[in-house]
């Protein structure tokens, strides 16, 4: 008896025939499930890839991962041993999971399980799975300008390069966060600062005696996070007298020194000597000619006539 009437009836054994038919063909096929695709874990950190085998026929099945980094495949369990970067910080957790006891930053790749059933109809079945560590960042490296004009620009930089992820930064002044946004907050709503996480910088077009105060920052990822000390950048007022009295104090001794050269120069204390009847020399007589010199004249005479 039909369950129900015309041409599109089903019947009872039509529906068990299907049912055998679908369970027959999953028995002769490998089939592989994962409980995670794309587990993460902190450095140092166990985790685990899940390869599940949710139909297969062969008794023994050959179980193959891979690890692929920069689109190069590698072995970390093959034979029923660990090997490659894994080797002695894995294991294998029956039928196919993989356990890494100990990750390292270095772990962040692509790893492929692979299941061989040569009984099986459908013989072959894989699964990739996305595995991320997570790394802390260290302590950044901070620069904070130890004072700064009234007035003037100012940068301050924050930056670490071990966090994984990467890290994004928070600067504080005196323990209070300062936002990016300076007109969300009142007590920073007259700063003129762009404060960037992505880079770590924050910068000042105009500083304020408000801003004299004890910065620090923070690089955090979702590992953890790390911050340096606090710095104390000081914010001064520019004394313009004083700047004035200087430079005059500078134009009276430039002219002093000018006036002091100009009376050495009137006074002879720059002229050369004269020459004096004891320090001078007589010319050379390459011509033949005697020449003395007087008493009170100070001058040659010629003393005897050409030698022909």
């Amino acid at each position: 008896m039909s369950l129900c009437s015309g041409k599109n009836a089903i019947t009872p054994m039509l529906i068990l025939f299907i049912f055998f038919i679908t369970g027959y063909i999953s028995i002769l096929a490998v089939m592989l499930t994962t409980l995670n695709q794309s587990p993460w874990a902190n450095e140092f950190e166990s985790i685990e890839l899940s390869c599940l085998i949710k139909s297969i026929s062969t008794v023994s099945p050959r179980i193959e991962w891979k690890k692929i980094k920069d689109g190069k495949p590698s072995y970390v369990y093959f034979e029923k041993q660990i090997a490659g970067d894994l080797e002695n910080r894995a294991k294998i957790r029956e039928p196919a999971t993989l356990v890494i006891l100990n990750a390292t930053r270095s772990d962040t790749a692509q790893y492929r399980c692979e299941v061989t059933a040569p009984d099986d109809q459908k013989n072959f079945d894989e699964i990739l799975i996305d595995l991320v560590i997570r790394v802390k960042p260290v302590v950044p490296t901070c620069y904070v300008p130890k004072s700064v004009p009234v007035g003037q620009s100012a940068e301050l930089s924050c930056m670490e390069n071990e966090g994984f992820p990467k890290s994004q930064y928070q600067w504080f002044r005196n323990h209070e966060e300062i936002p990016e946004d300076p007109k969300s907050s009142p007590k920073f709503l007259n700063s003129s600062y762009v404060l960037n996480s992505a880079m770590g910088t924050l910068k000042f077009s105009d500083v304020r005696k408000e801003d004299d105060a004890q910065y620090y920052c923070r690089a955090k990822n979702e590992a953890g996070l790390a911050q340096c000390a606090p710095q104390r950048m000081e914010v001064y007022d520019i004394n313009i007298t004083s700047i004035v009295l200087g430079v005059l104090v500078v134009l009276v001794v430039l002219l002093c020194i000018t006036v002091g050269i100009c009376c050495a120069y009137r006074r002879g204390y720059f002229t050369t000597q004269k020459q004096t009847g004891s320090n001078y020399k007589a010319p050379g007589k390459n011509d033949g000619v005697d020449y003395v010199r007087t008493e009170d004249e100070g001058d040659f005479r010629h003393k005897s006539s050409f030698v022909i």
